[in-house]
């Protein structure tokens, strides 16, 4: 499906509104409890996220200024600042999220047409317009409002950001690890296909599940989604 800035912007929105909602109701028993992330606590996950809002302010500030100030100075910075947000209480975890969100919406709003246009450079090295960033984010805060492991699912996520995330990994994807595989969702009409690894390969798996547990799947997350046998879906690499 297309996604157009005011999907994305509207996504954002919602999905930050859960995510804060989500982390204010975290004590700080809770707060250090393992998130489904391994090795992450949800302390983890709610510092990575609001780093990320202040990374993605930098790019705002790129397409407003024209000055390169890149999301992250390192990527050893950016895994330093997790690990120190992690260690902090976490009603300042939480007013951090709070603060960063607000920042970063802020921000957009000075983004007029022709800034919207600018090229930026994300953390993974992609050039993309400025209207890619309300679209970073959204994978952001509804993925990780899942990873919290509070009992947010994807199939609480709009069925619209969950096709469009489909398209996303699928793309990024670009090949299954071994045989092609198809993924079917039995409650939408979409379709996707990871083409084999291998030329030489010209075998294919179906894998079938809702379009919630397809996402979850193709996101690397625990899933429901079987092979047209009924047997376990293959194993995928690493998303981002």
């Amino acid at each position: 499906m297309s996604r157009s800035l005011a999907d994305t912007s509207l996504w954002m929105r919602e999905g930050t509104a859960l995510l804060v909602h989500t982390a204010a109701l975290l004590d700080e028993t809770a707060y250090d409890a393992p998130s489904a992330l391994p090795g992450w606590s949800r302390k983890h996950v709610v510092a990575h996220v609001a780093a990320n809002a202040d990374a993605l302010a930098n790019l705002v500030h790129w397409a407003v200024t024209g000055t390169p100030t890149p999301m992250y100075a390192s990527p050893e910075e950016r895994a330093v600042g997790i690990e120190e947000g992690s260690r902090q209480p976490g009603a300042r975890l939480t007013e951090w999220l709070r603060l960063s969100c607000d920042a970063l919406e802020k921000a957009m709003d000075a983004l007029d047409d022709d800034r919207w246009t600018a090229r930026v450079l994300t953390a993974q090295g992609r050039t993309v317009p400025a209207t890619e960033i309300p679209w970073l984010r959204s994978r952001e805060v509804w993925v990780h409002a899942v990873d919290l492991g509070t009992g947010v699912r994807f199939g609480d996520l709009p069925a619209d950001f969950l096709t469009a995330l489909c398209d996303d990994v699928v793309a990024r994807r670009g090949a299954a690890p071994g045989a092609g595989i198809t993924l079917e969702p039995t409650d939408a009409p979409a379709r996707w296909h990871l083409p084999p690894a291998s030329d030489e390969n010209g075998e294919t798996i179906t894998v079938t599940g809702p379009l919630a547990e397809i996402t979850a799947y193709l996101a690397g997350r625990d899933h429901c989604v079987t092979t047209a046998p009924g047997a376990e879906a293959p194993a995928l690499s690493a998303w981002l």
